[in-house]
């Protein structure tokens, strides 16, 4: 670790406080069960799961989410935000720690929020401590602080393996990376392969109220396991859990004459990721005469507009692609350098939300397929309840919903 590196793990442990510390390690004490979550995509809907999964075991869990919005899972069942008078800060799990004792929970799930390699370091070995960990995945995400490449990712995600604990994965292009770190730790390595993945039925995911993942369930119940809960009362727990905000979600609608199915896809913003549901929601959806892409980019992830707009190709299949956001200017550049044109390409600059939700439905057609990517901040979230809220119970006739 360099000099440079030390010193920003310091000034977070002196940000608690030598007292501080000492009451945090003993409200960690308090709490048997410690899961920490980390991964490239999916850490969010992980943790909603397993701490689903232990609730329905008859655990009292508290668990916090830090995806699309920051959420505090009571053992109650209650769901409350996070508030963040200086913003977001690894140090504030050492105040999610102390909540979760004081309303009596004895197992407490935790979303990793470090970014810096040097921070998921601290953010285990000072603040969490878990028995359990999670690396749902490694991909090329957040590459400007964790790259330059996805093999760095892994190696960044690996300083929250915990000491002589247990981690679960389904990570397996980098698996080798994390086997190291636990052999170095003398930490349990639990690899989900791709067996355990397609033992997840069509129908147990139906169960769920949101499109989820095949790969998070087998992770969650994979960790689950191992702690002797078995697969039956696990997923009861699961299918109650309350979705993220954030999370896959399919929204049909029947608006003046037109079928409109839009798919939720903007928590998952690296390309890989990104690729993978909208070959899904393609496969779902035949039926529908046009695929329209929307972006939504902010001008503080540049890295991330880069990626989308000259790695993936996989949207140029689409008749329109329509970019909003800060950022959007920034993806219109650099798609015009790869070729994609003002003729496909058009940039929505509306600035009340209605406004924009009519300019998307109008270059729909009668029927078409929206699938939006890029950022679930700025306006994804307040796009995705709008068609939430206009969504009907039932797709025209002769539709497929």
């Amino acid at each position: 670790m360099t000099l440079e590196l030390l010193a920003t793990a310091a000034g977070t442990l002196l940000g608690l406080g030598a007292l501080e510390l000492a009451l945090h390690r003993r409200n960690l004490g308090a709490i048997p069960i410690r899961i920490h979550v980390a991964g490239t995509r999916g850490k969010s809907s992980v943790t909603r799961l397993v701490a689903g999964g232990l609730r329905a075991a008859g655990n009292a869990t508290a668990a916090k989410t830090t995806g699309t919005l920051a959420r505090m899972l009571l053992p109650d069942g209650r769901e409350v935000p996070i508030h963040r008078p200086r913003g977001p800060t690894v140090t504030e799990q050492a105040r999610i720690v102390a909540a979760a004792r004081e309303v009596g929970a004895r197992a407490l799930v935790l979303e990793c929020m470090a970014l810096q390699p040097e921070l998921h370091w601290v953010s285990e070995s000072k603040l969490v401590r878990a028995t359990h960990a999670i690396i749902t995945n490694a991909r090329a995400d957040h590459l400007d602080v964790m790259g330059p490449t996805a093999a760095d990712v892994a190696r960044c995600l690996a300083g929250m393996v915990p000491l002589g604990g247990t981690l679960v994965t389904a990570e397996r292009r980098h698996l080798p990376i994390l086997a190291a770190a636990c052999e170095d730790r003398g930490t349990t390595l639990l690899a989900v392969d791709d067996a355990e993945i397609a033992a997840i039925s069509d129908e147990e995911l139906s169960r769920f109220g949101h499109v989820e993942h095949r790969e998070n369930v087998a992770v969650a119940l994979r960790l689950l396991q191992s702690l002797s809960i078995s697969r039956e009362v696990a997923l009861r727990g699961m299918w109650d859990a309350p979705a993220d905000p954030g999370a896959l979600t399919e929204h049909a609608l029947a608006f003046f004459g037109r079928h409109i199915v839009f798919v939720n896809a903007f928590a998952a913003n690296d390309p890989e990721s990104t690729e993978r549901i909208w070959n899904l929601a393609r496969a779902r959806h035949p039926e529908l005469d046009r695929v329209i892409a929307l972006f939504n980019l902010r001008e503080d992830r540049p890295d991330r507009t880069c990626q989308l707009a000259t790695d993936a190709t996989f949207w140029r299949s689409a008749d329109r692609v329509l970019v909003i956001g800060t950022g959007a200017e920034h993806f219109a550049r650099e798609a015009a350098r790869s070729g994609v044109g003002d003729e496909r390409l058009t940039q929505v600059d509306d600035a009340r939300l209605e406004d924009l939700f009519e300019t998307i439905v109008e270059h729909c057609g009668r029927a078409a397929l929206v699938v939006g990517m890029g950022n679930i901040g700025e306006r994804g979230l307040d796009l995705v309840r709008m068609f939430r809220n206009r969504a009907t119970l039932a797709a025209p006739e002769g539709a497929t919903p």
